[in-house]
């Protein structure tokens, strides 16, 4: 799921995809530690909380100083405000139905990306490819990729095979730039995903759907869970509230400071 105060544009440098390309340098990949203090701040960056040594920010954000940072990349869908980005210069790297219309998770306002074919999740790795060494340049130590499971929204048209394929081609491009990479999502994924070399796992309300194990045992607690709800958070700090990284937010996830901000933990 990407969360809507994500608002991020999807062109391999901002929305200009005529840049040239500059992969950074290998370094050591470095995983998160366990059962640490996390924060969720893809709506937006702020200061963050006392206890907080790891933090998930959009790829558009500066990292947090002197924290585990992770960068945000929306992966396998476009974010609401790219559609028409993606329309104009990939149109056919957007998974269509019978009618030629782009398949949509309708819940997000996003187009699903077509990884249908090794050509296009070639030509779509080369482009998100460009975000994810934008996040090494930055000083990020990881990135997370959204969506792992946008076959379950594609009508049929995506199996877990194609976007399993195409999350392979991102972790070898995450680990050639020296990061982390954090499978997002998909649960019944998780072992597949830690086999095709995804680091740590970054996991929706896994509380509120009782889903947390599969990530845990697959990443040996290598998991940060963000909640929506109380009972969801209830539900994760008491079953894995001493193994998980656990956090409440907001589903806009705002910045401190702004109305309607929620964040509490175990």
């Amino acid at each position: 799921m990407a969360v809507a105060g994500c608002t991020s544009s999807d062109g391999p440098h901002g929305t200009d995809d005529s840049a040239p390309s500059s992969r950074p340098p290998s370094g050591k990949v470095v995983p998160p530690e366990p059962h640490i203090g996390f924060d969720y701040q893809i709506g937006g960056p702020y200061e963050p909380p006392a206890g907080v040594t790891a933090v998930s920010r959009d790829r558009t954000a500066k990292p947090a100083p002197g924290l585990y940072n992770v960068c945000y990349v929306n992966a396998f869908q476009t974010q609401p405000d790219a559609t028409d980005w993606w329309r104009t210069n990939h149109p056919d790297l957007l998974l269509r139905d019978a009618s030629g219309a782009p398949v949509m998770d309708e819940d997000w306002g996003e187009a699903l990306l077509d990884v249908s074919t090794p050509d296009k999740r070639r030509r779509l790795a080369a482009i998100v490819g460009e975000w994810i060494d934008g996040c090494a340049t930055d000083g990020y130590q990881a990135v997370e990729a959204d969506n792992l499971d946008s076959y379950e929204r594609s009508d049929g048209r995506l199996t877990p095979e194609h976007d399993l394929a195409f999350a392979r081609l991102l972790v070898d491009r995450a680990h050639a730039a020296g990061l982390a990479i954090g499978q997002k999502n998909a649960a019944d994924l998780a072992e597949q995903g830690r086999g095709i070399g995804f680091d740590f796992a970054v996991a929706e309300e896994c509380g509120q759907y009782e889903e947390c194990g599969p990530y845990a045992a697959a990443f040996d607690d290598r998991v940060f869970v963000i909640e929506y709800r109380p009972a969801g958070l209830d539900a994760a700090c008491s079953a894995w509230g001493d193994k998980l990284s656990i956090v409440l937010r907001d589903t806009d996830v705002r910045p401190a400071g702004k109305p309607g901000h929620v964040r509490r933990t175990c």
